[in-house]
């Protein structure tokens, strides 16, 4: 029997190739998108599944004096660790890490620069379960000057050779020689912590850094007890902050526990979080998981319109099979099965499209994501599971329609198909496009948001700029370079800082003198820069001077602050201009610093334009080095300039590789979240439109069909072509208005709650809805016109001869 409903039903689909190709189509589309989201999101969710503790990371609130609004932060105290596992007994175990960026590393005579290193404690593989390949988890970290390499990193520096008891060297503020204790497997792609190497926390002077309470530079994770009850103990941690800080400096933060579950995708609000391997937010995970459903229930729709509006050319076969004694449920399970067999197919072919697209979508969203359909039997069995549901729920309504016709009236030629199922069908088709219409205008939405960002003058000059990496070999030769590279006019400026624009910048405490009032301390984003910094990015000052080397006080004495921070320090006296801070004294909190404010720049966005413009000051302090040089090139001769930049560079730092990148390129990456966002919400806005008018095409063949004589007749009278496709299209044209009144309200409500995410957006445009609209009504035009003109042109003899 099942072999018979197996023939029949390929022979059905055999029969009507062009639904079955449309069908197959549209399903394998849906089904594609489906399983290409679905792969994203076991991707994303699979973060930091490979440790077994249960971890948390250590995250405060800052409230500082003068800030705008508190802000989230992924740091901490170095002290915290250790007496928070002292004083409470829910934490078994702590562990801390601080960066150490684009270590130069000798080994004889064989020097390397890893991409970032990490300082860890002892405990660190007593919270994490990253596999070591040699040594002693126990041990490897616990004396000073110890090492622990990747895999990677041990082969690109000794190569073959066991690297384990080697010495290497790392020049930093001293050089120092560190014994390779240890080799890790290489970081996989789904940690959010990515580094090469480790080095024992202890080497440094911990001692004196116990007492550093207030200085927030490392990041801390905990083990905690399991079943603890997080919110008693979060209540706990200001009694905790008082019991070690003095003054009022407890009640400038807060404490909060986050679960490393949570630590890459839900910290788009946690700034400084300086360690988060391609952080991403998980609103938007389920974001694309509820659209690609929509796709698969879009191209499920086409199932049912098109089976139930052919339901008139399969009744006589209802019909037949009743009278010799096929009951609701035989025919019922015929018509499911045809279902599942075509999506089946639409699977097959799904699964080819997937495997083509992978290497794209792994392009673009920097995931090394691949298809173990076959290799996973978990995720194989899903897909067929998933593939039965979707045909048996798409084959369930087109099965329950087309077995409830009568015999004695199908045979009789008196069935209806009712007006109630073409009511039904107009209702899906509204539904289909009401949902692809929204997502045409979040695209638009998303794109236009995205150009702005990237578009908008930020305040300072960022192109044709390239910012070089330095470190503790080559930070101190920055000065030859400097006056190398400004003797070339390839070269057109050069100037360094402490801080990359456009990344958090570091805060730190200030103290103003206003000299008619109590002093104020207060805290704010800092930046520390060479003199020429300003001129280099064409800031703007708005009053008093910039930098200058004629000033001896202008290193580390001298201050600059930004518009915002100038209204701060003048909100007991809005009225006064801001000219009148320059002159008052003003200085680092903690430091021997107090100095002068000698400018006021304007305010310009030195962080994304996710947040908004913050309080700045800005100060030369040359003993304090820098950790980039930005090098402003002849955009004409950008090739040659990169050349000589690459020849100076070898030639004051010899051996020292080269690691720049164009300014504006950064910038570009801190919006890459927000670009595959735009992006994925477009393709499957465009996969939507497409499915949906799949689905129009059919309806359209199938209504001209339906109407063959009549349009036949009508041509005979004297209709035109005009008067055929008007006829045949006014309908569907009706539903796609109705979808656009349907998906403009709801795309409103949408939009504006998603654009307040962003502290510079763009005002939501009656036009983009219009032109949603429009594109969808043209694009529904042109789809039903084709079959239209197609009857229309029809030589009415064909369809009248044998009336």
């Amino acid at each position: 029997m099942f072999r018979n409903y197996f023939k029949t039903a390929w022979r059905n689909l055999w029969k009507n190739k062009a639904y079955s190709t449309i069908n197959i189509i549209g399903l394998s589309i849906g089904m594609a998108a489906c399983i290409i989201i679905m792969l994203f999101v076991l991707y994303e969710r699979s973060f930091d599944k490979q440790h077994t503790k249960n971890i948390y990371r250590l995250d405060e609130v800052q409230k500082f004096p003068g800030m705008v609004a508190p802000q989230k932060v992924a740091l901490s105290m170095f002290p915290m660790g250790p007496s928070l596992k002292q004083e409470f007994p829910q934490i078994l175990q702590y562990t801390r890490i601080n960066s150490f960026d684009k270590p130069p590393i000798a080994w004889k005579e064989k020097k390397v620069t890893l991409s970032k290193v990490f300082w860890a404690d002892s405990t660190f593989f007593d919270i994490f379960n990253f596999p070591l390949l040699e040594g002693n988890s126990q041990l490897v970290l616990q004396k000073p000057n110890s090492m622990v390499l990747t895999q990677a990193s041990a082969e690109k520096l000794f190569g073959k050779e066991n690297p384990i008891g080697k010495t290497v060297t790392i020049p930093d503020r001293d050089t120092l020689s560190y014994t390779v204790t240890g080799v890790l497997a290489n970081i996989p792609g789904n940690s959010h912590l990515q580094f090469d190497g480790l080095l024992s926390f202890n080497t440094r002077n911990t001692a004196q850094l116990m007492e550093n309470w207030g200085g927030n530079w490392v990041n801390t994770y905990l083990e905690m007890a399991p079943n603890f009850d997080q919110a008693a103990l979060e209540k706990k941690f200001p009694e905790y902050l008082k019991r070690h800080m003095e003054g009022d400096r407890p009640t400038f933060y807060e404490l909060f526990l986050q679960p490393l579950a949570a630590v890459h995708a839900a910290s788009t609000d946690i700034t400084h979080d300086y360690h988060n391997y391609h952080k991403f937010d998980g609103t938007y995970t389920k974001l694309f998981s509820i659209i690609a459903i929509i796709v698969l229930i879009i191209a499920c729709i086409n199932f049912m319109n098109l089976s139930t509006a052919r339901s008139a050319g399969r009744a006589k076969e209802v019909g037949v099979r009743k009278s010799v004694g096929a009951n609701r449920f035989q025919l019922g399970i015929q018509f499911i099965g045809e279902s599942v067999l075509l999506c089946f197919i639409a699977l097959i072919l799904a699964l080819i499209l997937v495997k083509l697209a992978l290497p794209w979508v792994s392009n673009l969203s920097q995931r090394d994501m691949n298809l173990p359909i076959f290799t996973n039997g978990r995720l194989l069995l899903s897909a067929l599971a998933g593939t039965l549901i979707v045909g048996t729920l798409a084959g369930l309504y087109p099965a329950a329609y087309l077995s409830s016709f009568e015999a004695i009236k199908v045979l009789k030629g008196s069935i209806q198909t009712g007006k109630s199922k073409g009511l039904f069908r107009n209702i899906l088709v509204v539904g289909q496009f009401s949902s692809a219409i929204f997502l045409i205008i979040a695209t638009l939405f998303a794109v236009r948001q995205l150009n702005f960002m990237q578009k908008r003058d930020p305040g300072f000059k960022k192109d044709q700029v390239i910012a070089v990496t330095l470190n503790f070999s080559t930070g101190p030769k920055y000065e030859s370079l400097k006056q190398e590279l400004l003797s070339n006019t390839l070269i057109t400026g050069v100037t360094a800082s402490w801080q990359r624009l456009g990344n958090n910048l570091h805060q730190t405490g200030i103290t103003f003198h206003p000299g008619d009032g109590p002093m104020r301390n207060m805290a704010t984003s800092q930046v520390v820069v060479d003199h020429d910094y300003l001129t280099v990015y064409n800031i703007p000052l708005v009053a008093g001077r910039n930098f200058s080397k004629d000033y001896g006080t202008d290193n580390g004495k001298a201050y600059i602050i930004n518009e915002t921070m100038a209204k701060e320090l003048l909100k007991e006296h809005p009225k006064a201009p801001i000219s009148s801070l320059i002159g008052k004294q003003f200085g680092l909190g903690g430091l021997d610093s107090v100095g002068h404010i000698v400018g006021i720049a304007k305010d310009f966005n030195f962080n994304s334009l996710h947040h908004k413009i913050e309080t700045l000051t800005i100060f030369d302090q040359k003993d304090w080095g820098y950790s980039e040089m930005s090098v402003r090139i002849n955009g004409a001769k950008a090739q040659q300039a990169i050349a000589y930049l690459e020849t100076t560079w070898k030639k004051i730092n010899p051996g020292q590789d080269l690691e720049y990148v164009f300014l504006d390129d950064h910038f570009k990456e801190l919006y890459h979240a927000d670009s595959q966002v735009s992006e994925t919400v477009g393709i499957l806005a465009g996969l939507a439109i497409i499915i949906s008018c799949l689905g129009l095409f059919g309806l359209a063949s199938y209504a001209a069909e339906k109407r063959v004589k009549e349009i036949g007749i009508r041509k005979v009278l004297g209709a035109s072509v005009q008067n055929i496709v008007r006829l045949l299209s006014k309908d569907f044209l009706v539903l796609v208005l109705i979808a656009n009144l349907i998906a403009w309200p709801l795309a409103w409500l949408v939009l504006s709650k998603w654009l307040q995410d962003f502290a510079y957006r763009v005002n939501i445009s009656w036009w983009v809805f219009l032109a949603a609209g429009v594109a969808a009504l043209m694009i529904a035009l042109l789809t039903v016109s084709f079959q239209a003109i197609k009857a229309a042109l029809t030589n009415p003899v064909k369809s009248l001869k044998n009336e």
